[in-house]
C-alpha cells in the first residue's frame, strides 16, 4: 500500500488523460468543469470517463441520498479526534471513511476542514480541529494520507481565511501578509506538501479584497506555483461567482450544477473571446486525471488498485477509540499559595450536576397513554370515550369552576360573524314528488290544468318500506 502512486503509474495516467482528452470538443470540455447535480459531474462516454461522485464527511460518508435507508458510521468530532493527539490515529480514521465511501459509490470525500478556532463563536468548529496551525495540520495530513490510501480523493476545505460563519458569503477578512503565512495557510501548506491531496476547495469568503474563488495569487501563485499541488481545485458550493475571473485565477469545478458559471456559460465566454481556451484545457485535463485516480478514466487503472487496498476495519471499534482518546485528563494543580485551581479536595465527596442531565433538571413531557378508542367503542351522540385497557371508563376530570380555563395573552376569543339582513341560503327549486333528474314538467302531480309550482324550500320525502306499494303518483301508502 502506498500514498503516492509510483512513476509508472503517472506516465500511464497522463498517456489515458491526453487520449480522452483529444475525443472531446468545447461543449464537452465545458461541461466537464461543472456538476451536473448537486453531488456529481456528468459522464462523457465519448471520452470514457465516468460520472464522478462526491459527498460530504469530515465525521463519515453521507452519500448522495439523505435517507435513514442508507445508514453511515459516524466518527466523534474532529476537535475530540485533534485532541488525541495523534495522527496515526486520524489515519485510521481515514481508512474507515474510504472503505465506508467506497461502499456507497462515492470517489472524493469533501474533507477535511482545516480552519482554525479563531473565536469561540464559530458556527463550525464541530467540524474542525483546533485553534493551534501545527496540531491541525498534522491531524490533516493523517486524515488525508488514510482516506488517500482507500483509493478515494479528499478535498481540503476551506481555503482559506474561513474561520467564522457570519456574513460568509460576503465578509473580507483583512490579514496580513506574516499572520496570513504563519496561521491561516499553513495547515494547507503542511497538508499540500506532505499528503498530496487530490484536491482543495476554496471558500465563500475574500481576502484582502478578493474572493478566494477569484484569488489568483493564493491559489495559483502559492497553492499551485509554491506548494507544487496538481490536484483539482473545487469551489464551496455556490461559491463561484463569474465564468472568466475564477478559471482564469485557477478554479477548476464550479458547484453544484446543473446551473453555474461554467458548463454553457463557460462555452460562450470562450467562443465571445472572453475567455482563452487554454484555462480550459488546463483545467480539463487536472480533472480528467482526477478521474484516472479514482478508476473512473478508460486506459488506466486506478491509484490505488484492488490488492494494495487497506484491510478492513471495524468502524464502531474506531468511533469508540476515537471517543476515548479525545478525552484530555485536567491536572488539578495548586496555585502559587497552595490551594487547588479547582474547589476540589483530595478527599471523595459530592459533586453537584446542574441542568438537564441532573438528577432534578427537567424531565421529558408524558406521552399519552390512554389514546382515544377506535371507531366501534364510539358513545351514542358520535363522542367518544376514554377507556383502559380493561373497558371501563376513566373518571372524566373536571375544571374548578375557579378555575377558568387559562388563554394565550396573544389570542383573542373567536367572534360570531354578523348574519346578513335578508340572506336566505339557496336552494334549488324541485318539486318533492319529481324524480331527482326531473323538472316541474315531468312532475307526476302537474296536469294541463293544474301546474306544478316547486318550492323554494322542500319538504323531505319519507323513505318507502320494503313493504309499501304506490297507491298514487307521487303518494305512498303501506300495503295491507
Amino acid at each position: 500500500m502506498t500514498d503516492h502512486p509510483g512513476k509508472e503509474y503517472e506516465d500511464r495516467l497522463d498517456e489515458a488523460v491526453e487520449a480522452a482528452f483529444a475525443a472531446l470538443d468545447l461543449d464537452a470540455k465545458s461541461r466537464l468543469l461543472a456538476g451536473q447535480d448537486m453531488w456529481s459531474l456528468p459522464a462523457l462516454p465519448e471520452a470514457g470517463v465516468g460520472s464522478l461522485v462526491m459527498s460530504d464527511g469530515p465525521v463519515g460518508v453521507r452519500g448522495v441520498r439523505w435517507t435513514a435507508a442508507d445508514p453511515s458510521v459516524a466518527l466523534p468530532s474532529p476537535t475530540a479526534l485533534a485532541a488525541s493527539w495523534d495522527p496515526e490515529l486520524a489515519r485510521r480514521a481515514g481508512v474507515l471513511l474510504a472503505q465506508e465511501a467506497r461502499r456507497k459509490g462515492v470517489h472524493v470525500l469533501l474533507a477535511p476542514t482545516v480552519n482554525l478556532h479563531r473565536s469561540p463563536l464559530g458556527g463550525r468548529h464541530f467540524e474542525t480541529y483546533s485553534e493551534d496551525p501545527y496540531l491541525t495540520g498534522a491531524i490533516g495530513t493523517g486524515y488525508v494520507q488514510g482516506v488517500q490510501s482507500g483509493g478515494v480523493g479528499t478535498t481540503v476545505k476551506h481555503f482559506a481565511g474561513n474561520d467564522a460563519e457570519t456574513e460568509r458569503f460576503t465578509v473580507d477578512n483583512r490579514i496580513d501578509a506574516r499572520t496570513l503565512r504563519e496561521v491561516y495557510l499553513a495547515p494547507f501548506e503542511t497538508i499540500t506538501t506532505e499528503a498530496r491531496p487530490w484536491g482543495v476547495m476554496t471558500a465563500y469568503n475574500s481576502v484582502n479584497g478578493t474572493t478566494m474563488t477569484e484569488h489568483h495569487e493564493l491559489v495559483t501563485g502559492v497553492l499551485r506555483g509554491e506548494w507544487g499541488f496538481d490536484g483539482i481545485n473545487v469551489s464551496d458550493w455556490l461559491a463561484a461567482r463569474s465564468t472568466g475571473p475564477a478559471l482564469t485565477a485557477g478554479l477548476d469545478l464550479a458547484m453544484p450544477g446543473p446551473r453555474t458559471v461554467h458548463g454553457p456559460a463557460l462555452a460562450a465566454a470562450v467562443r465571445a473571446g472572453q475567455v482563452d481556451e487554454a484555462y480550459v484545457d488546463a483545467a480539463v485535463r487536472r480533472v480528467l486525471r482526477l478521474a484516472g485516480r479514482v478508476g473512473i478514466l478508460d486506459g488506466v487503472g486506478p491509484a490505488v488498485g484492488p490488492g494494495q487496498l487497506p484491510a478492513e476495519v471495524d468502524g464502531a471499534a474506531v468511533a469508540r477509540e476515537v471517543a476515548r482518546r479525545g478525552f484530555v485528563l485536567l491536572r488539578n494543580a495548586p496555585t502559587a499559595d497552595g490551594t487547588p485551581v479547582l474547589p476540589l479536595g483530595p478527599e471523595p465527596g459530592t459533586v453537584a450536576l446542574i441542568g438537564a442531565a441532573g438528577p432534578r433538571g427537567p424531565r421529558p413531557r408524558r406521552r399519552l397513554r390512554h389514546r382515544l378508542p377506535a371507531a366501534p367503542h364510539l358513545a351514542p351522540g358520535g363522542t367518544a370515550r376514554r377507556t383502559r385497557r380493561g373497558g371501563r371508563d376513566l373518571p372524566r376530570r373536571r375544571r374548578p369552576a375557579d378555575r377558568p380555563r387559562p388563554r394565550h395573552p396573544g389570542l383573542r376569543p373567536a367572534r360570531r360573524l354578523p348574519r346578513r339582513r335578508g340572506h336566505r341560503p339557496r336552494h334549488r327549486a324541485r318539486c318533492p314528488a319529481a324524480p331527482s333528474s326531473g323538472s316541474a314538467a315531468t312532475c307526476p302531480r302537474a296536469s294541463p290544468t293544474t301546474p306544478c309550482t316547486p318550492s323554494r324550500s322542500p319538504a323531505p320525502t319519507p323513505r318507502p318500506s320494503p313493504a309499501a306499494t304506490p297507491s298514487a303518483p307521487g303518494v305512498w301508502a303501506p300495503s295491507a
